[in-house]
C-alpha cells in the first residue's frame, strides 16, 4: 500500500511539472508575442544603454567607470523588480479575474500555475539580464564577467536573487489588495531600496542607520554580488566592508529564499 501511494505521489508530481512547464511555455510565447509586455522590459535595456552613454567619471579611490557601476546596480534592480513589482501585478490580477480560483478547483491546478509563474519569471529575468549585459558591453563597452569566476558567480548570484525576490513576490500579490493599487504600493518603497542599497552609488556614502536598514533586504547583497562578478577587484575599495562579502551575499539571499517560501505558499493558498 506505501508503494502504491508514494508512485501515486510521484505521478501526480510529475503530472504537475508536466502542466506548469507547458503553460509556462504559453505564457511565455504570449509574452514574446505582446509587443505592449515586450516594450516594457526592452525600455529597461534602454534606460541602461542610455546611463552607460551618459555618465562620466570614476568610482571614488579606483579607476572603475561610474557608469559601469550604474549599469551593475540597474542589472540587479531589474531582476529585483521583476519578482517583487511585475509578478505581485500578475498574481493580484489573475487573483482578481478569478483565474486562482477555478485553479483551485482543478486537481493539481495550484502547483502547475506556480511552476509556470516561476518558468515565466526566470526566463523574462535571464533574458532580460543577458539582454543588458550583451546591449551594454557590445554598444557602450559596458561590464562583462570577469574569467570563468566572473560566470560562476553571476550564475548563482543571479540563481539566489530570483530564489530571494520570487516567493517574496508571490506573498506580497497574495495580500496586495486589487490591481489597481498594486503599484502604487510597491513602487514607493522598491524605489527606497534602490536609493539606499548601494545599486546606483556606492553605499559607503550614506549614514550608518540607512545602510544597516538597507542591508536587511535582498537587493543591496543582489547588486553586491553581481558587482563581484562584472567589477574588477579594484571596485571593493568603494565598498563599505572593502570586500565582496560573498558568504554574506549566499547568506541572506538564501535567508530571504527560505523566508519567502514559508510566506508565499500559505498565502497564495488562502488568495485562491
Amino acid at each position: 500500500m506505501t508503494r502504491r501511494a508514494g508512485g501515486g505521489n510521484g505521478r501526480g508530481g510529475r503530472r504537475h511539472w508536466r502542466a506548469g512547464l507547458r503553460r509556462g511555455g504559453i505564457e511565455l510565447r504570449q509574452l514574446l508575442r505582446g509587443p505592449r509586455e515586450l516594450a516594457g522590459h526592452l525600455t529597461n535595456v534602454l534606460v541602461a544603454l542610455l546611463l552607460a552613454v551618459s555618465i562620466d567619471g570614476t568610482v571614488d579611490g579606483t579607476e572603475v567607470p561610474s557608469a559601469h557601476l550604474v549599469v551593475v546596480g540597474f542589472a540587479a534592480y531589474l531582476l529585483f523588480q521583476i519578482g517583487v513589482i511585475n509578478l505581485p501585478q500578475i498574481l493580484v490580477t489573475e487573483r482578481e479575474e478569478g483565474t486562482l480560483l477555478r485553479l483551485r478547483a482543478t486537481p493539481g491546478g495550484i502547483p502547475a500555475y506556480l511552476i509556470a509563474k516561476s518558468l515565466l519569471v526566470v526566463a523574462m529575468a535571464v533574458g532580460t539580464l543577458a539582454l543588458l549585459l550583451a546591449s551594454t558591453a557590445l554598444l557602450a563597452t559596458g561590464p562583462t564577467p570577469r574569467g570563468a569566476g566572473g560566470w560562476l558567480t553571476l550564475l548563482w548570484v543571479t540563481t539566489l536573487g530570483l530564489l530571494a525576490v520570487v516567493p517574496l513576490g508571490a506573498a506580497i500579490g497574495a495580500v496586495l489588495p486589487n490591481p489597481r493599487e498594486a503599484l502604487a504600493l510597491l513602487m514607493l518603497p522598491a524605489m527606497g531600496l534602490l536609493l539606499t542599497s548601494g545599486a546606483m552609488f556606492p553605499s559607503s556614502v550614506l549614514p550608518d542607520p540607512v545602510q544597516r536598514v538597507a542591508a536587511a533586504f535582498p537587493l543591496k547583497w543582489m547588486a553586491q554580488g553581481l558587482r563581484s562578478a562584472l567589477l574588477p577587484d579594484a571596485a571593493r575599495a568603494a565598498e563599505p566592508a572593502g570586500s565582496w562579502e560573498l558568504p554574506m551575499v549566499a547568506l541572506v539571499l538564501t535567508t530571504w529564499a527560505v523566508l519567502g517560501f514559508l510566506l508565499a505558499v500559505p498565502l497564495l493558498r488562502r488568495a485562491a
